[in-house]
């Protein structure tokens, strides 16, 4: 059985958190949310600058976007 936790809803659905999955209120919503994050869809904006290596990766990836 899983426990709910009281007073905080699931990022994803905002059906009842359960302590299993804190803070979703399944597999299922962590795992979106995951994919969100592997996917890039969520970004953490940073004021560093990206380094070479960063800069490489990303200027390749838009590079094989266009085509």
């Amino acid at each position: 059985m899983t426990t709910p936790i009281l007073n905080k809803k699931c990022p994803i659905c905002g059906k009842q958190a359960v302590l299993e999955y804190q803070p979703f209120c399944s597999k299922k919503c962590a795992d979106i949310d995951l994919g969100r994050w592997l996917k890039g869809t969520y970004v953490v904006h940073t004021n560093e600058a990206p380094d070479d290596a960063e800069e490489a990766a990303h200027l390749t990836k838009s590079d094989t976007d266009s085509d």
